[in-house]
C-alpha cells in the first residue's frame, strides 16, 4: 500500500478523536441550559472522555500487540458508536459523563492502534514523515468540527452531534475493513503469556530516552487540551463571540497546525527530528510567554487570539516528530509503547484539564498561566539532554 493511501485511511481514523473532542464545543451553552447545570460543569464530560481515552489505551495497546490491530480497532469503533447513541439520549450530567467514559474506551482502542500500525510499517525519519502526512490529512477534522457542531445545532440540537459521531464510527469500520486491513501484511501473533505483556510496560518505563519523549508529549498536549477545554469560555463568554466567530477562530488554529506540519516535512530531509522538536517546543513556549503578557495587560481579542493560534499551531509540527522518536526503540512492541504514550498524555492532560475547571476555570489569566507552566516543563525536557538523545536515536537507526 502506498504511503499516501495508508496515511489517508489512518488519518480519517485518527480524526475520530478530534471530532469527539471538538464537535460539541459550540454546544456547551446549550447542553448547560438543557441539563440545568453551570457552563463550567459541561467541561467534565470532556475531561471524563480524555482521561478514559488515556487509561484504556493501557489495555488496548498490549491486546493489539498480542491479537492484532484489526480486532482491537474494529471493536473500539463499535463501542464508540454505541456510546455515541447513548450520549444522545442522556438527560442528566451523570448519564452523559458515564457514556462519555464508555466512548473513551472505544476511542482509546482506535487511538492506540493507529501509531502501532505506522510503527509496523516504517521507522525513523520515514515514520516522522508518515506521521506528519497522517496529521496533515486529519487536520480537516478539528478545523471543521466546531463548524460542523454549529451546523448541527442550527438543524437540530446537541443530541444530533453525538449521533453524527456514532455514524462516523460506523463509516470508519466499513472503510477500514474494506480498504485497509486486506492490504496490510499480517503480523505474527504474539505467543508470550499475559505476565510478559504486563512486564513489557517496564521495558518502556525504564527507557529514559523514550520517557523523555513521553514527557514532552504529555506537557505539549496538556497545553493544547487546556485551551480546548476552556475555548468556549474564552471566546464565547470572556470575549462574547458568536458560534460562527468562535468556529472561525478555532479553525485558524488548525490551519496553522497544517501549515507548520507541511513545513516540517521537507525540513526532515535536512535536519534530525530531535533537533526540529527542540526548536518547535521552544517556539511554542515563546508564543505562550507573549500570550501571558497580552492577557496580563488586559489585551483585546485581537491582541490575545494571535498568540493562542501560534501556541496551538506549533502542535502540528511537534506531534509527528515526537511520536516517531518515542516509538523508535520498540519495533516489536509498537502497541505497548503507543499505549503508554497515549495513556500518559490523555490521563495526565485530562487530570490537569479537570483540575483547571475547578481552580481558576473562570479566569483567563489562570488558564494561560497553567498553559505556560506545562510548556515550561516541555522545554526543560526537550533541552535537558540533547546529545544523549541523539546518540540513542543514531544507535536505533
Amino acid at each position: 500500500m502506498s504511503h499516501l493511501k495508508l496515511a489517508f485511511l489512518l488519518g480519517i481514523t485518527v480524526a475520530l478523536g478530534p471530532l469527539a473532542l471538538d464537535a460539541y464545543l459550540p454546544a456547551f451553552p446549550s447542553i448547560a441550559d438543557a441539563l440545568g447545570i453551570p457552563h463550567a460543569d459541561v467541561g467534565l464530560t470532556l475531561s471524563a472522555y480524555v482521561t478514559t481515552l488515556g487509561l484504556a489505551q493501557l489495555v488496548g495497546g498490549p491486546l493489539s500487540d498480542r491479537y492484532g490491530r484489526r480486532p482491537i480497532l474494529l471493536g473500539g469503533l463499535a463501542v464508540f458508536a454505541v456510546a455515541g447513541v447513548m450520549i444522545s439520549l442522556a438527560d442528566t450530567l451523570s448519564d452523559m459523563v458515564i457514556w462519555r467514559v464508555v466512548q473513551g474506551v472505544g476511542g482509546a482502542f482506535c487511538a492506540v492502534s493507529v501509531p502501532a500500525i505506522v510503527r509496523d510499517q516504517v521507522s525513523g525519519q520515514e515514520a516522522a514523515r508518515l506521521f506528519g502526512l497522517i496529521g496533515l490529512i486529519m487536520f480537516i477534522a478539528p478545523a471543521a468540527a466546531p463548524s460542523l457542531g454549529a451546523l448541527m445545532l442550527t438543524m437540530g440540537d446537541w443530541h444530533s452531534i453525538f449521533l453524527m459521531l456514532a455514524g462516523y464510527a460506523v463509516f470508519l469500520a466499513v472503510a477500514l475493513q474494506s480498504f485497509l486491513f486486506p492490504k496490510l501484511a499480517p503480523r505474527p501473533k504474539a505467543t508470550t503469556p499475559v505476565r510478559t505483556l504486563v512486564t513489557n510496560y517496564m521495558l518502556v518505563l525504564r527507557h529514559k530516552t523514550t520517557m523523555r519523549f513521553v514527557g514532552i508529549q504529555v506537557m505539549c498536549f496538556s497545553t493544547m487540551l487546556l485551551f480546548i477545554t476552556h475555548s468556549s469560555f474564552i471566546y464565547q463568554e470572556w470575549f462574547g463571540l458568536s458560534n460562527s466567530m468562535f468556529s472561525m477562530l478555532f479553525a485558524a488554529n488548525i490551519i496553522l497546525m497544517a501549515l507548520l506540519n507541511m513545513a516540517n516535512r521537507p525540513l526532515l530531509r535536512r535536519f534530525s527530528s530531535v533537533l526540529l522538536l527542540r526548536a518547535q517546543v521552544t517556539l511554542q513556549f515563546l508564543a505562550l510567554i507573549c500570550l501571558v503578557v497580552a492577557v496580563s495587560l488586559g489585551g483585546s481579542l485581537w491582541a490575545v487570539a494571535p498568540f493562542i493560534i501560534a501556541t496551538i499551531g506549533w502542535q502540528g509540527a511537534i506531534v509527528p516528530n515526537n511520536m516517531a522518536n518515542a516509538l523508535e526503540f520498540f519495533p516489536h512492541l509498537g502497541g505497548t509503547a503507543a499505549a503508554l504514550l497515549g495513556a500518559s498524555q490523555f490521563t495526565i492532560a485530562g487530570g490537569i484539564s479537570a483540575l483547571s475547571s475547578f481552580i481558576g476555570g473562570e479566569s483567563l489569566q489562570a488558564i494561560v498561566l497553567t498553559m505556560l507552566a506545562c510548556s515550561t516543563c516541555a522545554v526543560i525536557l526537550a533541552l535537558g539532554a540533547p546529545k544523549a538523545v541523539e546518540r540513542e536515536l543514531d544507535k536505533a537507526t
